[in-house]
């Protein structure tokens, strides 16, 4: 039901349409990691596209990008990111695979074939090696809109992040996430674009220019 609701309401408001394949842990939101072969992640990110593409009328989406612990294990597990980019291209080699940026998920959906798209986080913290710093720990989620206002701006613009120990990292931004569940998302998503366009930044779908 959500599914259809949203891929409708997507399709009215001209907004581009992904899948965000996640582990069967529904208790834990996707978010708790599992042991799972690569041809078992592999499998799980197919048949979920498969099941949100029936929903479109083209039968055709924009982008994958695996959520939860799925996302975080191909950040460090190339063999599961690998396998999840080939389901990704075995499905339909034109989608984009999403991937945090300066990870192998980067690497591995470039040699696949695919355009990936580099993601950052408005509002979410990062270790000095650029990965996400786990929610477990303190300081995990930006809690501080114009916090994470700033720092979006800051990757998309300079090309720059600063890590949760303060040290300064390189980045790139294609593609901004900010998770739903964050206290007050829709409007700092507003507040962000408004800052972006401002700033000369066009806020356009990742296929326009990947």
């Amino acid at each position: 039901m959500w599914m259809r609701r949203i891929v409708s309401l997507a399709e009215q408001a001209g907004v581009a349409i992904g899948a965000h394949p996640s582990l069967p842990d529904l208790i834990g939101f996707g978010r708790r990691e599992m042991k799972v072969t690569p041809e078992e992640a592999k499998n799980y990110v197919v048949y979920q596209i498969g099941a949100l593409q029936a929903f479109t009328k083209t039968k055709r989406l924009q982008h994958v990008k695996p959520h939860g612990a799925l996302y975080n294990m191909g950040v460090t597990d190339e063999t599961i990111a690998k396998a999840i980019a080939e389901g990704v291209r075995e499905v339909d080699v034109e989608l984009i695979l999403v991937g945090l940026a300066g990870s192998v998920w980067i690497k591995v959906g470039q040699q696949v074939g695919l355009r990936v798209a580099s993601e950052v986080f408005a509002d979410r913290a990062l270790n000095p090696d650029g990965t996400l710093v786990p929610r477990s720990q303190a300081g995990a989620v930006i809690q501080d809109p114009e916090e994470a206002i700033a720092a979006s701006l800051r990757m998309v613009i300079e090309e720059k992040a600063i890590a949760i120990n303060g040290q300064e990292i390189p980045i790139r931004a294609d593609t901004i996430c900010l998770h739903s569940d964050t206290p007050g998302a829709v409007e700092l998503a507003r507040k962000i674009r408004e800052k972006m366009e401002a700033a000369g930044v066009e806020v356009v779908p990742m296929s326009n220019f990947l």
